[in-house]
């Protein structure tokens, strides 16, 4: 299992990466953003050179083997994976793949599913950390989580960390668009819901709201988890809602 987990770990290099994509929070100038994307939180900036998490091919046939979970997500799960692996791995004995790469939005995010799908076939439990860059361009996000539940099927359940993005690095226009954005994006998952009786949602954003100091205390600069307060609040409630469908 040893090095299952060390697959999830990504590198230096990719830390540093990811990290300097949470920094300019794929975003570039605001009066560029504005031409480029009528939503208000700016342009998704090219994600294929940040850094990214990705299980080797024989880890993740071990861990659709053994009916573990697989995981596919952005540049919070690439900080977070490791420590999730470790966490699920010591409260239920589940192993956890990921395909985690920094500043992606869902659409190449279902895409990793698909050809996992083909490749290796799919655990009963599919793990979506994904969502947070769709803000750049929500009324596209609908079709993925459909796109995500017919690869799924009916019988597998696919559990969904919904978002919180509110970028405090940015003026308070962009801020109020990221707030906004974020919630049709969390709108857009709890109507899916209604329509598969399989998705489960993480409410992180549900989370965070209960207690204005989480705001500060659970997130960097308005997006990505602090260590180890946010990480662990964020893994701790995808770990609860992938227990409860073991």
């Amino acid at each position: 299992m040893r090095h299952i987990l060390n697959s999830v770990k990504p590198s230096r290099r990719q830390l540093m990466l990811a990290g300097a994509a949470a920094a300019t929070s794929v975003v570039v100038s605001t009066q560029t953003a504005h031409a480029a994307n009528p939503y208000g939180s700016g342009a998704l900036l090219d994600w294929s050179t940040f850094g990214r998490a990705i299980t080797s091919e024989a880890a993740v046939k071990a861990v659709v083997a053994k009916d573990g979970v697989l995981m596919f997500g952005d540049s919070i799960a690439v900080q977070d994976g490791k420590a999730l692996a470790t966490r699920l791995l010591g409260r239920t004995g589940d192993t956890l793949a990921v395909h985690n790469w920094a500043g992606r939005p869902t659409a190449p995010a279902v895409d990793a599913l698909q050809s996992w799908a083909t490749k290796y076939g799919l655990p009963r439990r599919i793990l979506m950390a994904t969502g947070t860059n769709d803000i750049f361009n929500p009324p596209v996000f609908a079709a993925q989580i459909e796109r995500t539940m017919k690869i799924a099927g009916p019988d597998r359940a696919v559990i969904w960390c919904n978002i919180q993005v509110a970028r405090t690095n940015q003026p308070v226009s962009v801020q109020l668009a990221d707030q906004r954005n974020t919630a049709w994006i969390n709108v857009q998952l709890s109507d899916a819901q209604k329509r598969h009786p399989n998705l489960r949602i993480v409410r992180w954003a549900e989370c965070l709201a209960a207690k204005p100091a989480r705001l500060t205390m659970y997130l960097r600069q308005g997006i990505h988890t602090t260590v180890p307060y946010g990480q662990d609040a964020r893994n701790e409630l995808m770990v609860q809602a992938l227990a409860a469908t073991k």
